[in-house]
């Protein structure tokens, strides 16, 4: 379905071209002939859904490679590298290069400027586009959620206004407002679509044009973004938290939100993840060639195997004799934080090549899995009323069989599932610390993939418990980074809206908290 899309824009554009290959006149020397002349919105809507997940890089998705797997997989201790490789990682190192800066730079002219130029084109006749606008408003908040957690305060109501209104120098929002808005446009974007009204139909690569799930993600982003507030501001937490559960969230795999691939030429249609880490580190496929000396980290092994997750074969693999073996006797972790190439390298586990691997395996944008855990947190809170018990053992359940997307290979029995809740049974006399230990350590196995969330889970609860390691010479004394730092472009280009934000925020370095990890 991506390729007839991307063909479809394709012929468009080229029919724009043929129309004007009949004027002779100079002026059509100044004239792009790879550009329409006008915005396509169902078009650029899809380009926007490519974009938002892969962080704007379109062809070469390094983006989600350096963000999500060097900086935070690793600091997350899913992931591990013998190597200082530049990025954060495992061991907190940073050179001087285009990481980290890579998602800034390149989300706001990609996935942020084909967002907003859908919205700002569908606005012009708001009432025939209600749903289109209203999944349009959703899928910004979406991408700017995860701008706004990597860096704090960012460019939010200003931002692309250079293509709009030759405003190169956009404030920077304070994240406080930043959330405030976001939630604002969950509310009113998810209330106002229309059953039977107009939609992308299926140039949407996510729900298919289904107003009722798109309505479900709304609210269940709602939760999200609820749920980040609870250590900055627990009322208006709750207030949020009641709003999305009463609006209708994903609770069952039939709802969750999850973008499709398929393998072939084109790098646009891959599965951005698999695609970099084939790319960048495990592409010789037998266990010792790694490009950047990674692995999995032995805390995420070991607590898979010490816990007999019926996931560990699913995920994980060991090279022997160059084949992959997926036994769980030998599935191992490599240490975080350690310099040089052990003797062992070839024993460690790696990324499954029959699911994790696949270039056509789905990208899930939000489950049942994360869902039904923070749901479980909101009844040990006390803001829901449902069985906080049933909500986690439903939120593992997801986690399991969202694997199941990824192929064959992926398929976890209902037998090796129930075995497992029936194993690690949820404490509900428990007290809260307790609960969320147990909420979000499940979250971290569950998110896995979804490594920028995974971080920002992490740093709002502090769970699961991860120690973290101390190698000479790295960039933050020894502690797991809070965020990213802004790009050197923008001192130099913005200077008076950067300083502001860092006089306000606090140093722009890898150790500042943003606003709601207080």
């Amino acid at each position: 379905m991506l390729r007839r899309i991307n063909k479809l824009i394709y012929v468009a554009v080229m029919g724009v071209f043929a129309l004007q290959a009949c004027d002779k006149g100079f002026e059509e020397m100044n004239v792009n002939p790879d550009a329409s002349p006008s915005a396509l919105p169902e078009y650029m809507f899809s380009k926007a859904l490519m974009d938002g997940i892969s962080g704007g890089y379109g062809t070469t998705t390094t983006t989600y490679y350096s963000t999500s797997v060097v900086c935070a997989g690793g600091a997350m201790q899913h992931f591990a590298t013998y190597k200082d490789v530049p990025g954060l990682g495992d061991k907190y190192y940073w050179q001087q290069g285009s990481y980290p800066y890579a998602f800034f730079e390149n989300t706001y002219p990609g996935a942020v400027n084909e967002i907003a130029t859908v919205i700002n084109t569908l606005s012009e006749d708001a009432a025939a586009n209600v749903n289109k606008l209203s999944i349009s408003r959703i899928w910004r908040v979406y991408i700017l959620h995860r701008m706004t957690d990597l860096f704090g305060d960012v460019p939010y109501s200003a931002a692309v206004k250079g293509y709009t209104d030759n405003d190169f120098t956009p404030v920077y929002d304070q994240q406080s407002a930043i959330y405030a808005d976001m939630l604002k446009e969950l509310d009113e974007a998810t209330a106002a679509m229309v059953e039977g009204s107009a939609t992308f139909g299926a140039g949407d690569f996510i729900y298919n044009g289904n107003v009722g799930r798109w309505k479900k993600l709304g609210y269940s982003l709602m939760l999200r973004l609820g749920m980040r507030l609870t250590k900055r501001d627990a009322a208006m937490a709750q207030t949020w938290v009641q709003k999305a559960i009463a609006g209708g969230v994903i609770t069952t795999d039939a709802d969750r939100a999850y973008m499709k691939y398929a393998d072939g030429p084109q790098n646009y249609n891959q599965n951005p993840a698999s695609f970099d880490m084939l790319a960048n580190n495990f592409a010789a496929a037998d266990g010792n060639l790694n490009t950047e000396g990674g692995k999995y980290a032995r805390t995420f092994i070991d607590f898979m195997r010490t816990n007999n997750d019926p996931r560990l074969p699913v995920l994980s693999i060991v090279y022997v004799n160059k084949k992959a073996d997926t036994s769980v006797a030998i599935q191992r972790g490599m240490p975080n934080g350690i310099l040089g190439k052990p003797d062992s390298f070839y024993l460690y586990s790696e990324p499954n090549p029959a699911t994790i691997l696949q270039k056509s395996a789905p990208y899930i944008v939000m489950s049942a899995a994360e869902v039904n855990l923070l749901l479980a947190e909101a009844a040990s809170r006390g803001w829901y009323s449902g069985d906080a018990a049933a909500a986690y053992a439903a939120g593992i359940t997801s986690g399991m069989t969202n694997w199941s997307l990824f192929g064959a290979g992926g398929v976890i029995s209902t037998e090796k599932i129930a075995a497992y809740i029936a194993a690690h049974p949820f404490n509900s006399g428990a007290a809260l610390e307790q609960k969320m230990n147990q909420i979000h350590t499940q979250m971290w196995i569950a998110l896995f993939l979804d490594e920028q969330e995974v971080w920002s889970n992490w740093r709002r609860t502090g769970y699961p418990v991860l120690t973290p390691v101390n190698v000479p010479g790295n960039n933050t004394g020894g502690v797991i980074p809070r965020r990213l730092i802004y790009p050197p472009s923008e001192e130099s280009v913005n200077s008076a809206n950067f300083l502001t934000a860092v006089q306000r925020q606090g140093a722009n370095n890898f150790t500042t908290r943003v606003w709601w990890d207080k």
